[in-house]
């Protein structure tokens, strides 16, 4: 996959963990879809490198879009707990 197809994955891998997580972020849309291109990076890296599961090469694999909404989940929580969950 090129990076635009991680960057499409990434969007919806974040708008996938917001709706898993509803709830008001600190950094609002803009910061929830960098945190979700940010999960498909790190997601991808994490399945590859200790899982022992390559990323493939085709977009519509399972495997690749469970490690990216896994790994936007794990920022999303990280995010809200380093900076508050509630934009006041």
């Amino acid at each position: 996959m090129g990076v635009v197809a991680w960057l499409v994955l990434g969007l919806l891998a974040g708008a996938i963990a917001k709706a898993v997580l509803p709830g008001r972020d600190p950094g609002g849309c803009v910061g929830t879809t960098f945190i979700g291109i940010a999960g498909a990076f790190v997601g991808g890296w994490l399945s590859a490198t200790f899982l022992g599961r390559p990323v493939q090469r085709e977009f519509f694999d399972l495997a690749t879009w469970a490690s990216a909404i896994a790994g936007a989940l794990v920022l999303l929580v990280a995010y809200r707990l380093l900076f508050g969950n509630s934009r006041d």
